[in-house]
């Protein structure tokens, strides 16, 4: 059972509640720099604008140490059902606020945003792990959809229809959707959250966010800066969990018949186990699944831009994210010449270290289960007969962390062309016609992003065309942009966010016939 802490009430108690573990002493020296903010580190959940504490908590680490950063409060079914019913309480009252007082709340909790960037950032990089600036990027990547729907929300137009019968007129109405269950993934642990929350509160909804078990806190400093924004009670609230407890709230959040509908970022599987809970009340969902994305570098490639984008798409946060490269295909011509120059770029640009040093590019990753099952694709390519050209092994810094790794002779009967990596593993795979290499990326069962290299106009064309993927980079290995819609097709997902078209997600189209004129 949940303890509701009062805004002003028992200042003692959650000073305890929200005590910052003491200095660690293993690992890296942990200076001022990697220090978490205390003013934004909060351990409870978020339920009508007030944190809550419950009698168990779970531990959040450091995957660069494995060291606890501290305990955050446990929510199970009980405070998932309160949070769904703080929302719809708070639905009607934030709906009806025009549209510019919604826009004008946004743009505070944006603006509050980047006034602690550095704060948000260095959150980021203890419970993710990813390079201090890599998360300075996300911070402003985050923010940046905040401030994106605080202008959408003033821009969602309904429209007039010509009637068929002269005593009639004809509208049709945009209106919020209702209560929205945000659930999240730990790689962009903020970012992840805006781009969907932007659209909803833009759209007059109110949502219930459940961040994923690692990263807990950054979800948790967005709902104090939205506290201090003025975002009502209860039109943001915040349920962590820790995994033995995500099943059952993950139901809750699929089931309530008061949530209308459900935005998830995560793995095919387990988005398929949350459409089967949203199908006995017919919820609205999106859904932002598992990628597979080809990279395919043809011989009319410029190889050395084809390099810098295959190490930018590749490697950010040390692979782990849903759009990065994982099957690079490369044609005949400039195959050898492209691997070369790759390999040289991995051993001269990238530095695997903790995310809080300096010169550090590649940051752990998340979990040892992550590091398994990078070696379980290379232990399976190699013994089909692949090479390691570089990397290859775990790094000697911890158990978390991988050496960036290139394979060359790489067919697709091997694993690491079949699924997501998810990881700073890059394997490459020679083919000798555009047909073929069209017939390699199109072969998968998901489609969310897609990258060529070619300075062919016609091949330009036909290949962005040809592709089953939700977004093309063509000649770009980094695609992601507030301004654009993200999203897949096949089993990649269901609808889009950012951009014009991610407001839609969250509105109700209602045609109203006035007769009788």
């Amino acid at each position: 059972m949940a303890t509701v802490l009062p805004r002003g009430a028992a200042a003692a108690r959650r000073r305890l509640l929200l005590r910052l573990p003491p200095p660690l002493s293993a690992g890296p020296a942990r200076g001022a720099s990697r220090a978490l903010p205390a003013a934004l580190v909060r351990r409870g959940g978020l339920v009508g604008g007030r944190w809550v504490e419950t009698a168990a908590a779970f531990a959040v680490q450091d995957p660069a140490s494995g060291e606890e950063l501290g305990r955050v409060s446990d929510c199970g079914a009980a405070e998932a059902r309160a949070a769904v019913r703080a929302a719809h309480e708070a639905g009607a009252a934030w709906g009806r606020l025009p549209a510019k007082e919604r826009s004008l709340r946004l743009r505070r909790w944006y603006e509050l945003m980047v006034e602690n960037k550095e704060e948000l950032a260095r959150i980021i990089t203890a419970e993710n792990g990813k390079p201090l600036k890599e998360a300075q990027g996300e911070i402003v990547y985050s923010a940046s959809f905040l401030e994106w729907f605080a202008e959408e929300a003033r821009r969602i137009y309904g429209d007039v229809i010509p009637a068929s019968a002269k005593d009639r007129r004809v509208l049709v109405l945009k209106q919020p959707v209702g209560v929205a269950a945000i659930i999240t993934p730990w790689n962009f642990p903020s970012a992840m959250i805006t781009r969907k929350v932007g659209a909803a509160l833009a759209a007059g909804c109110t949502v219930v966010v459940k961040p994923a078990e690692d990263t807990p806190l950054s979800a948790l400093a967005l709902g104090e800066l939205a506290n201090q924004a003025g975002i009502p009670a209860g039109v943001y609230n915040v349920v962590p969990c820790s995994r033995q407890q995500t099943a059952a709230v993950g139901e809750v959040l699929c089931t309530d018949p008061l949530v209308s509908k459900i935005s998830f970022t995560g793995s095919t599987a387990t988005g398929k186990i949350l459409l089967k809970h949203a199908a006995g009340t017919v919820k609205r969902v999106s859904m932002e699944l598992g990628g597979h994305a080809p990279f395919i570098v043809f011989d009319s490639a410029n190889v050395d831009r084809a390099v810098a984008g295959a190490l930018a798409s590749k490697y950010r946060n040390s692979g782990q994210t849903c759009v990065c490269a994982n099957r690079f295909l490369v044609q005949k011509g400039i195959h050898d010449e492209f691997v070369e120059k790759f390999a040289k770029a991995i051993e001269k640009e990238l530095h695997v270290g903790n995310g809080f040093d300096a010169k550090t590019t590649q940051g752990p990753l998340i979990n040892e289960k992550a590091v398994e099952k990078v070696e379980k694709h290379i232990k399976d390519a190699v013994s089909q007969g692949a090479s390691i050209v570089t990397g290859g092994k775990r790094h000697s810094l911890g158990k978390n962390f991988f050496e960036p790794t290139l394979l060359s002779n790489v067919t697709t009967k091997m694993l690491c062309t079949q699924e997501e990596t998810f990881g700073p593993l890059a394997p490459v795979i020679k083919f000798e016609t555009e047909a073929e290499a069209v017939a390699i990326a199109n072969a998968a069962n998901v489609g969310l992003a897609g990258y060529f290299y070619s300075q062919d106009p016609a091949q330009i064309w036909r290949v962005a065309e040809q592709l089953e993927v939700g977004m093309v980079g063509v000649n770009e290995g980094v695609i992601s942009s507030v301004e654009c819609p993200f999203g897949g097709v096949k089993e990649s997902g269901l609808g889009r966010e950012g951009s014009k078209y991610g407001i839609d997600e969250y509105l109700e189209i209602k045609y109203v016939c006035l007769g009788g004129l």
